[in-house]
Order: structure tokens, then sequence, then C-alpha cells
């Protein structure tokens, strides 16, 4: 991915220091310190959520022209802590662990299906099926591509964390994600696909400039809960109350490009998850999420809340770009360098 455009003197400290050689930098963490007493909303703050991104990036798939060995260097593993708690800290203010006395496999699991199932919020996949106008559904596709091109990749972090049936249940759902082993079926590159067949570029990172601070908090919040062992749990749950709210919303995303006149080569995406959601669900409810949940008591609590924390940082996500559109604006950030490829396109 190529290096952002800097949204504030955070981003731009970081920006100034992968320019050069790994080495000591601690003007950086001093410039997270500022950023995270200075904001009102690490959620909604665009310089802390994209320095966060860039930071995590390191540990992906890189940054063009960026030396490799700054993923592990350790002022900016300071920084990105620094920025990392008040990230934490404020998704836990917003959002408590769920209160249910589930414990067992079973019972966590109905207690996620509850969770999932209780949405009252506006609905962002009722407006793309229904309402969503051409220029509307290609920003859609642009917010999306921040993560869906790298579709499965924080979840896989949880892997060599779990063991026995929790660990058998997420290499199955991960498995499917990356295509059964069949080249092609990747679903980041069902999902480039999509973007080819509506003229965006489908380059990695190609419209992180583009997506505001919600978007970012989106994705960033998957990198926080797999990078870290100690929130198993979390990505656990993430990954489960994600499977359990995909099956019937991507049905409505397709329906929304077939009510415009797309064909399969933009559907595919979304109806290929229709039907293999509708399994995951299940799959990561039960024998991944409960499962963890029962077989180690202790991350129980973490395995709610995260399900909860996707639910309420997703919608925030969703609903900045739907509060957007009911006013009749672009939901894409204002005055915002292009991609190679505009989503007006």
């Amino acid at each position: 991915m190529r290096l952002p455009t800097a949204r504030g003197p955070l981003t731009e400290a970081l920006a100034v220091a992968l320019r050069r050689a790994p080495g000591p930098v601690p003007e950086v963490r001093a410039a997270a310190e500022a950023a995270v007493s200075a904001t009102a909303d690490v959620l909604a703050d665009d310089d802390v959520q994209l320095a966060l991104l860039v930071m995590y990036e390191l540990h992906y798939r890189g940054l063009d022209g960026v030396d490799e060995r700054w993923e592990w260097a350790p002022d900016l593993l300071a920084a990105r802590a620094v920025v990392e708690e008040a990230f934490e800290a404020a998704v836990r203010e917003r959002v408590p662990v769920p209160d249910t006395p589930a414990r067992t496999a079973a019972e966590v699991a109905e207690a996620l299906f509850e969770i999932t199932g209780d949405d009252g919020g506006p609905s962002l996949s009722g407006y793309v099926a229904k309402k969503a106008t051409d220029a509307q559904l290609r920003e859609f596709v642009v917010h999306r591509s921040i993560y869906h091109l790298k579709e499965a990749d924080p979840h896989s972090w949880a892997l060599p964390r779990l063991s026995g049936r929790p660990k058998s249940a997420l290499i199955e759902v991960q498995a499917d994600e990356y295509g059964g082993g069949r080249p092609g079926h990747v679903h980041s590159e069902l999902f480039a696909g999509t973007m080819r067949a509506l003229g965006l570029d489908d380059a990695y990172g190609a419209y992180v400039d583009l997506v505001p601070a919600p978007t970012l908090a989106n994705v960033n919040l998957m990198s926080l809960f797999g990078l870290h062992r100690r929130l198993r749990g979390a990505i656990a749950g993430h990954l489960a109350a994600f499977e359990m709210t995909s099956s019937v919303p991507c049905r409505k995303y397709g329906n929304g490009f077939r009510r415009l006149g797309y064909g399969p080569d933009v559907t595919f995406y979304f109806d290929e998850h229709v039907e293999a959601d509708a399994v995951h669900e299940q799959i990561a409810g039960r024998d991944l999420a409960g499962a963890l949940a029962e077989a180690e008591p202790a991350v129980r609590d973490d395995v709610l809340w995260g399900a909860a924390a996707y639910l309420a940082v997703d919608g925030l996500a969703g609903a900045q770009m739907l509060a957007a559109w009911e006013a009749g604006c672009s939901a894409l950030r204002p005055g915002a360098p292009a991609g190679r490829t505009t989503a007006a396109a």
C-alpha cells in the first residue's frame, strides 16, 4: 500500500519517520501522546485512526518505499501502544460487556445470536437495496474496500493462539474465506473483481485517502483484537458477530446492484456470501466463540464484548455513510486526494 496523505500532526510525524531508515523516533510517540490527549473522540479522529492503520499495515503487506524493519522498531511500537490504549479505552467506554449468564458453548452462541439480532438502528443494507444511487453504490464499495481487499487476514492472527475445537472451527471458516485453496476464489480477490467491474481501482489500499475515520476505525478494531493475544476472545467474538450479520445484508447488497442493472460480474462477491456466511455463522458462533468461552472462562467476557464492539463500531461507519447520503452529500472525505480511479468513475 502506498503511504497515505497525512491528516494531522501525528500522521505527518509518522510519514516523515517512515521515509527514513529505521531508528529512534521518540517524536512519533510524543505526537501520538499529544494527538490522543487533544482529541474529543478517538473513533472519529482522522489523524489518530489513519496513524493506527498505517502502523498496523506494517504487519500486513507493508507500505511502498518503507523499510520493512520498521515493523518492530521500538519507538514505533511504543507510539502504536499509546494510540491502541486510547482506542481500546474509548471502545470499552462506549460498549459494555453484554449482560448474560451464558457460560457453556451453546449458551454463549445463543447469547451472540441474540446480541446480533437485536439491532434497531438504521439499515445500511436496506438503503443500498432500495434507495442508493449509482454513485452511492460506488462509494459503498470504496468504503468496504479498505477491509475487503485484506478480507479474513485480521481474524487469522488468532489461529496460533487457539487450540482444539475453537482452532478447528476458525480454520474451517478461514479456509472458505481463502477460497479453499483455489486460485482466484480468495474472497479478497472476488471483491477486487467487483471493483474492476465497476471501473474502480482494485489496488490494495487505493482508496485509504478517501475514507473517513469511522471506516478506518472499523478496520483497526479487527487488527487491535487480532494482534493481541490477550484479546483472542474479542477477535473470536468479533468474527462470530461479523458472520452472523453478513448473510442477509449481502443478499440486500446484491439486490441493490441488480436494481441498477448490474450483473454477476458485480454481484458475485455478495451472492457468494449469502450461502457461505449462513454456514459460517453457525461454526463461528458455536464452535469458535462459544467453545472458546467454555474452554477458557477467563476470556468469556471478551468474547461477548468483541461481538458487541463489532456491532457498535461497524454501526458508526454505516451511520456516517447513511447520514451523508440522506443529506444529499458524498460519504467520502471532502477534498481528499483521489485514487487512480475515483468513486465517481
